[in-house]
């Protein structure tokens, strides 16, 4: 008895575990991260800013104004974009034309006083903030997959407030687009299907070598 005891200890086969499955998920990618903090509204904007081109600069044309586009050069040319589109921080004159009619009976396309805008390094990100007038856009650069541009993701402060109020806070007063370089030292903001109603906001940035007074 003891013999098949023994015996039939030795003839136990232990069960292996079957590996579980591991589960990975890709990798966030650049344009994840800046989609996972935009609203859904102006990640739409962005992704429509061809049409945005195209119908603001129809507009602009259509209203008698196809030289005042071409005396813009590359500022408004879609396809201006250049590679590696980070900007130096400092101070930049900045001016903006606005593309498309806010109103039915308004200009397809106007052009505003240059004024002075800021950019600086937070954390990882870039910031862009324009210092003078009564409306002032306010916002971060978030790196994107297509390398000839960064997304801006911001909002307006209007009047005498001293900051802007944080992106998401107020969906009325927030402001989406892309930044791109266009020339050695020249870079645009461009806005799509703005708040106001235009097609489009381009803001040229040229660096100046001093500060505004105040």
């Amino acid at each position: 008895m003891l013999l098949l005891a023994i015996g039939a200890g030795g003839c136990t086969v232990e069960k292996e575990e079957k590996p579980r499955p591991v589960i990975t998920a890709p990798p966030q990618t650049k344009t994840d991260v800046w989609l996972g903090v935009a609203n859904s509204e102006d990640a739409n904007r962005i992704q429509r800013l061809d049409t945005a081109w195209s119908n603001g600069l129809a507009e602009a044309r259509s209203g008698g104004f196809g030289n005042d586009i071409r005396a813009e050069g590359r500022l408004l040319d879609p396809d201006a974009a250049l590679p590696k589109p980070a900007p130096t921080p400092g101070s930049y004159s900045c001016r903006m034309i606005r593309l498309g009619r806010e109103r039915a009976r308004g200009p397809a396309f106007q052009k505003f006083k240059p004024f002075f805008c800021y950019v600086d390094v937070e954390g990882d990100l870039f910031t862009i903030v324009k210092q003078t007038g009564s409306q002032r856009p306010a916002g971060r650069l978030w790196e994107d997959d297509n390398e000839s541009r960064l997304i801006f993701l911001g909002t307006l402060a209007l009047g005498n407030e001293e900051e802007a109020r944080a992106y998401g806070e107020d969906p009325k007063r927030d402001m989406a687009g892309v930044f791109q370089r266009i020339a050695p030292f020249e870079w645009r903001l461009v806005i799509p299907f703005t708040q106001s109603g235009a097609r489009l906001d381009v803001f040229e940035l040229t660096p100046v070598a001093e500060q505004p007074k105040e």
